[in-house]
This record gives C-alpha cells, structure tokens and sequence, in this order.
C-alpha cells in the first residue's frame, strides 16, 4: 500500500521528474566525424614507433609484455589495455586484408 502513514512506502504519492540530459553526460564519446578524421590521419602518417614495438610484441605472443610497454608510454593501466586491444584488432584486421 502507498500513501499512508506509516511503514517503508509512507508519505504522499509523488511522480518522480524526467530530467533532460545534461552536455555532460555524453562527454568523451566518439562521434561519427571525429572517428572518420582520427581513420584518416591514421591512415597518412601511419602508427607511432612505440605502437609499432607493440604490434611486434603481440605478433609473437607476447601479450603481458605489450601490456607493461603500453602502460609505460601511456601512463595508466586502463589506457594501456585499450591500446594493446586496439593495436591487436589493427593486426587481425592487417591479416584478413593479406589472406
């Protein structure tokens, strides 16, 4: 029972307000024309040194090592295991063009 006087659902039966989302909350997600740009730029000048070392260590299997590399040039774990997994789609994505 709602709306009486006593117990855990007591008090007066209000309806809750639907607040408009605020700018904030979409803060850092990847839109559709920064995405293209980033692809494109990616695309002419290619990948950096260290991200190539890393492509090179997950070649061979070296997972746990590409993760301390990443970590070290990017400075934070979470950061550095989204790296190596982007850098991982990029060469599984090098070796379907290949076969």
């Amino acid at each position: 029972m709602k709306g009486i006087a006593v117990g855990l659902q007591k008090g007066h039966v209000v309806s809750k307000h639907e607040l408009a989302a605020r700018p904030a909350r979409r803060k850092g997600r990847l839109g559709k024309r920064v995405k293209m740009i980033r692809e494109l730029v990616r695309d002419v000048v290619g990948n950096a040194p260290y991200e190539k070392r890393l492509m090179e260590l997950l070649k061979v299997g070296r997972d746990k090592r590409a993760l301390k590399l990443a970590k070290r040039k990017l400075g934070t774990h979470i950061r550095g295991k989204k790296k190596r997994e982007e850098m991982g789609n990029l060469l599984r994505k090098m070796s379907r063009k290949t076969a």
